[in-house]
């Protein structure tokens, strides 16, 4: 397995695909941090996700995945670009994280998608957490929103993850083969985890599609980066109270501290560079997440 997505479509009818794979990614994001296996399986699940939604869009810029909840698990995030920039994390008490599916770890709550384009104002998309699994809800999801039939096969083993999408573009009932979307959901449900990550991408729709007419579009690399940086931590701690800052110097024997929750890396202001940064005429940016 290799860290790519591969775009594909079945010629003359308008029902496209994806399938992306993911293995040194996954352990970019998750052995910097000790997630409990479910966690790693959900954190894979949405990776491979958000790989294959943003692929879809036709802008520069990212899509944003998140899980808020009530449960043990209470956000899983997960981040790619135009460029197959990838970037995962998940937040987790001390309770034991159940491995009896999804909605156990995360509960109840809400998955929002936020398109962030490089130019322009960003949109964001929120439906309740619900379904059997992540790609059932995000079926939901597109079924409510997109109003096109799309559908999602996400796998992930704490090691490696991977995921299938199939859509299909506004006109099929024009097409001359109404019956190919059905044909391909069906076989696309025989897909097993072992498949997807043992075997290569173009293996793997071989398999499933060998009897259709697949054409392999465009193959992109994926690579974990993460967009923290020193200027990022600047407009988050912009977008506290003077006050506050200087009630956490205090306490923090005279040094903020800024750690990225995707990468760990970690920003150190002292008493000099707060002061710096209250001078600062700039307008506040925030950056709740680093």
């Amino acid at each position: 397995m290799s860290d790519i997505l591969l775009r594909f479509d079945f010629a003359q009818s308008p029902v496209r695909g994806e399938i992306c794979q993911l293995q040194t990614l996954c352990h970019a994001v998750t052995d910097r941090h000790d997630y409990p296996l479910p966690v790693r399986t959900l954190l894979g699940q949405a990776m491979s996700a958000v790989v294959l939604m943003a692929a879809m869009l036709k802008l520069e810029g990212s899509l944003i995945l998140q899980i808020e909840g009530d449960g043990p698990v209470n956000l899983v995030m997960a981040e790619c670009n135009h460029r197959g920039e990838v970037r995962a994390m998940a937040s987790h008490g001390d309770d034991p994280v159940p491995d009896d599916g999804w909605l156990a770890m995360v509960g109840q709550g809400r998955l929002l998608l936020t398109i962030d384009p490089e130019d322009g104002q960003r949109y964001q998309g929120i439906v309740p957490l619900e379904g059997a699994s992540l790609a059932e809800a995000l079926g939901h999801y597109f079924a409510q929103s997109e109003q096109l039939p799309t559908e999602f096969h996400l796998f992930a083993d704490g090691e490696r993850a991977g995921g299938l999408m199939l859509q299909v573009l506004p006109g099929h009932d024009q097409g001359d083969d109404a019956d190919l979307w059905p044909r391909v959901r069906n076989l696309a449900a025989t897909l097993s985890a072992s498949e997807m990550l043992s075997l290569d991408a173009e293996s793997v729709l071989y398999r499933l599609f060998h009897e259709e007419t697949v054409q392999l579009l465009a193959e992109q690399a994926l690579a974990f980066v993460c967009s923290c940086s020193r200027a990022r931590s600047e407009n988050a701690l912009r977008a506290i109270a003077e006050d506050e800052l200087k009630q956490l110097l205090d306490e923090q024997s005279g040094l903020i501290e800024v750690r990225c929750q995707f990468c760990l890396q970690r920003y150190p202001f002292d008493r000099i560079d707060i002061e710096q940064l209250l001078r600062h005429d700039g307008s506040p940016g925030s950056d709740s997440l680093q």
